[in-house]
């Protein structure tokens, strides 16, 4: 390209202002996009009809080509991808966007305000299942696509899971098979969170986890609970004795092998934080060291589901065997095999009273801890901060993305930037999550202005 070409071409991209006042005049469509694609149940767990999956991936890839992308639906034995593309420049990088269409199950009904599949504004807020969790990062990268008038100044390649929720079990076969097609210089995973609402982020650390599936069993069929009970242990018992050996007088994990990592320790308030976890007002904060330290560098254990009658079904007898799940979140260094054998090892050495414990693994996935130096950072650094008008913090993140660690191996050379709509009230996998839609919007404006400070 001539010196007079590259002239033409940098004279020819908007600048700054122009991008932020693009995407201001397209975020009425956007936010009555994102309302209708989260209209649409795509929960990717198998016992939920998934008819909706597929249209959520048809829908979202109508949204990508009206974006200027060349799109392709993919399924390897899973969910359905999509893929959007858009050759660079001559001379410029390519950037990968991520995001994903599949959303959590709504839980309950009865514990949302408004219906969790018929997104309601309220205040500044918009309400519903996946408002936020994740299609709101697919509204992301195509409100920036469009304030470029579909032509950014770097190659683009857009990438939208349809199993994040479910574990992401067919994302190494999709990387396998179409990862040329994924080929890029930096990745933004739009999948995470901001510090606080006015306070933008990236995310440099994120936790690995372990799920594991523990059966404790006493007694070989149940028994009427007066005529043997005392000498004869039920299996409820000893299953709530062995999962309280998880944790010592403190709170802390108390697994042999579990190991915590050094984090960045930005000040947080710990009123802010039992408002927004919603803790019971006498209820104690667990464990030692500052809150993000527990947040984002020490292991955690919790029992998040037990097969157990209800109070309305049960009867007075001794039950044979209790099965629960666990859930382990680790420090981000920490290899999520080795996890599981301490904690298979703790789980079998504490049977209370001789109980037979049974124990499988269900799900693991890998920490991340980023590098964050170089032109990248330094490029989200400078569009995060012109966005919201203060400068981006580095933060951790307790919770897992464990696709993450499949990016890092499938493409070393690029750089990964962790990135997100939510804010500590979004609520995420709960009832009423939501969307803050001014946060929202500097959301979109920072990707926009990503995209051309990447370009040079």
């Amino acid at each position: 390209m001539s010196q007079n070409d590259q002239s033409s071409a940098s004279s020819s991209r908007p600048t700054a202002a122009e991008l932020r006042a693009a995407v201001r005049a397209g975020m009425p469509r956007v936010v009555d996009e994102l309302i209708e694609l989260a209209r649409i149940p795509s929960v990717s767990m198998p016992s939920f009809d998934q008819a909706h999956v597929q249209a959520s991936a048809a829908a979202t890839a109508r949204l990508l080509q009206d974006a200027g992308l060349a799109v392709e639906i993919v399924t390897e034995g899973g969910a359905p991808a999509v893929i959007g593309s858009l050759p660079a420049p001559e001379g410029a990088p390519t950037v990968l966007l991520y995001a994903h269409h599949d959303v959590q199950p709504p839980g309950d009904d009865a514990d949302w305000d408004t219906p969790p599949f018929e997104p309601t504004r309220r205040g500044d807020r918009l309400f519903g299942r996946g408002c936020a969790d994740d299609k709101a990062g697919i509204m992301a990268h195509v409100a920036a696509l469009r304030a470029h008038g579909g032509r950014p100044p770097v190659g683009v390649t857009v990438f939208v899971e349809g199993e994040e929720e479910y574990g992401s079990e067919s994302l190494p076969a999709i990387l396998g098979k179409h990862g040329h097609k994924l080929e890029c210089d930096a990745i933004v995973l739009a999948d995470s969170a901001n510090w606080k609402v006015g306070v933008p982020a990236l995310t440099t650390s994120l936790r690995g986890m372990v799920r594991v599936q523990v059966t404790v069993s006493t007694l070989s069929h149940a028994v009427h609970s007066g005529m043997y009970g005392g000498p004869a242990l039920d299996s409820l018992t000893a299953f709530s004795r062995l999962a309280a050996t998880l944790h010592d007088e403190q709170g802390d994990v108390a697994v042999d092998g579990l190991v915590s990592d050094a984090v960045g320790d930005l000040p947080m308030v710990e009123a802010d934080f039992r408002a927004e976890s919603g803790m019971l007002p006498d209820s104690h904060l667990i464990g030692t060291g500052s809150l993000t330290e527990r947040l984002w560098g020490k292991p955690t254990a919790s029992v998040i589901g037990v097969d157990a009658p209800k109070v309305s079904e049960a009867s007075n007898t001794l039950l044979a065997s209790t099965t629960g799940l666990f859930s382990f979140r680790l420090a981000p260094s920490q290899d999520p095999q080795e996890a599981y054998a301490a904690i298979e090892q703790h789980l079998r050495a504490n049977a209370p009273w001789g109980a037979t414990v049974e124990v499988s693994l269900q799900d693991a996935g890998s920490g991340f801890s980023a590098d964050a130096t170089g032109p990248a950072y330094d490029a989200a650094r400078t569009a995060f901060g012109a966005a919201w008008g203060t400068d981006a913090v580095d933060i951790g993140l307790g919770g897992s993305i464990p696709f993450i660690a499949m990016f890092a191996e499938k493409f070393p050379q690029a750089s990964i930037l962790v990135t997100g709509v939510e804010d500590p009230d979004t609520r995420a996998h709960g009832a009423n999550e939501s969307l803050h839609l001014g946060e929202f919007e500097k959301v979109c404006v920072a990707e926009a202005l990503l995209l051309d400070v990447l370009a040079g």
